[in-house]
């Protein structure tokens, strides 16, 4: 459970980080802004909580299930929130991919069952 909530951690908020990014790279360098802008910051801080879980989680969990579990689930994840933020999700061979990748998690967890 903790590796899907880290995966949902990452995944979710990598669209948001890239959304919030958009204008910032016409800030100034010379004379930056006190605040940072706050889509782009609360995903941002998201994101990283969702490492600090992820670092946590390592400790108790098995290492051969822990890290493709949680990059496969990030991945999937951060495809369906491009698609709620209306970015384009690709063609067959995306969808094909993701079956591909929950079909390669299924194996790994029954794996060790």
């Amino acid at each position: 459970m903790d590796l899907t909530l880290v995966a949902i951690c990452w995944g979710a908020t990598n669209p948001l980080i890239k959304a919030g990014a958009a204008g910032l790279d016409h800030i100034s360098q010379k004379y930056p802004q006190p605040g940072l802008h706050k889509w782009y910051v609360l995903p941002l801080v998201l994101n990283l909580s969702g490492s600090v879980v992820y670092y946590y989680t390592l400790g108790q969990s098995e290492m051969s299930l822990a890290v493709p579990i949680t990059n496969s689930l990030t991945f999937l994840f951060s495809l369906f929130t491009g698609l709620l933020l209306g970015e384009e999700l690709g063609g067959r061979d995306t969808w094909l991919g993701m079956a591909l990748i929950l079909s390669g998690v299924l194996i790994c967890i029954a794996s060790k069952i």
